[in-house]
């Protein structure tokens, strides 16, 4: 449930941020008439809808696959699933780092073009795009992330989540003089990249299970004496960091190439902020 609640969370604050910068791009375009004011809006939110409309076919997708799959297919499906979340968590986060800045120049530039040639199916696709990335990244982290959840508990997430999203992009606008966006998506980001290790260590978890790799140590240490994962706080350790009390070797070898390359990721990308 919480990680239900933090996906939909984060998830949920990137795409309200994209549709404000276009909605807010248009509301402040004072030399457009009404009419054309209102087709634009119009093509904007139709837009949203189909992003969201994109999100919600790919979950059926998924409940599909769930419910008509093998036995031993679905096993290799749900071991598959939180290691392509954890690739996209990684590379959303790059992509966040390198377009963040821009984020909002980009999406006003191309909402301009889209209006001076009144090329409405144009601001339309970018909506949906925009907000369908978010919708799409949203139902693959939660599959990946769902484990031993029931529906409820990931609904009930869910739900929080969107809740929280809602108070905390209020605030950020609000406050922004206070506490940046920038702030924000940096703090999200290492979170992220937390919540990506866990998922790496299920994957690899499953995989083990299915004799697809070796163990190398199993267990490689235990500290179910010090914190056993579980316990409530332990599973809650356990689902946002990937933290096993009785791990085997081959799932910290993945965490550990894991954290390796993210901070050889963070270490280049600021040497190559600072060169610019």
């Amino acid at each position: 449930m919480g990680n239900a609640a933090f996906i939909v969370w984060r998830e949920t604050i990137e795409a309200m941020l994209v549709v404000g910068i276009l909605h807010g791009w248009l509301a402040a375009q004072s030399g457009l008439v009404a009419a054309t004011r209102r087709r634009a809006a119009l093509w904007l939110w139709g837009g949203v809808g189909a992003g969201l409309g994109l999100a919600a076919l790919l979950a059926l997708a998924l409940l599909g696959v769930s419910a008509w799959a093998s036995d031993a297919t679905l096993e290799w499906f749900q071991a598959g699933m939180p290691l392509v979340a954890a690739v996209l968590i990684f590379q959303m986060a790059a992509w966040m780092r390198r377009h963040g800045a821009g984020l909002k120049k980009e999406l006003e530039s191309g909402m301009s073009a889209a209006v001076e040639r009144a090329h409405w199916a144009g601001m339309a696709l970018l909506a949906t795009l925009a907000v369908g990335r978010e919708g799409a990244e949203t139902v693959i982290f939660l599959y990946g992330a769902a484990g031993d959840d029931s529906a409820g508990r990931l609904l009930a997430g869910g739900a929080l989540g969107f809740f929280l999203a809602l108070v905390a992009y209020a605030a950020l606008v609000r406050g922004a003089r206070w506490f940046s966006w920038r702030l924000f998506f940096r703090l999200t980001e290492i979170l992220l990249l937390l919540l990506g290790g866990a998922l790496l260590v299920t994957g690899t978890d499953k995989l083990i299970g299915l004799e697809a790799l070796p163990t190398l140590a199993d267990p490689l240490w235990d500290a179910s004496g010090l914190l056993d994962d579980s316990t409530r706080f332990g599973g809650l350790l356990a689902a946002f960091t990937g933290w096993r009390s009785l791990p085997t070797g081959m799932s910290y070898l993945a965490l550990a190439a894991w954290w390796t390359l993210a901070i050889i990721w963070v270490l280049r990308a600021k040497s190559v902020a600072v060169k610019r």
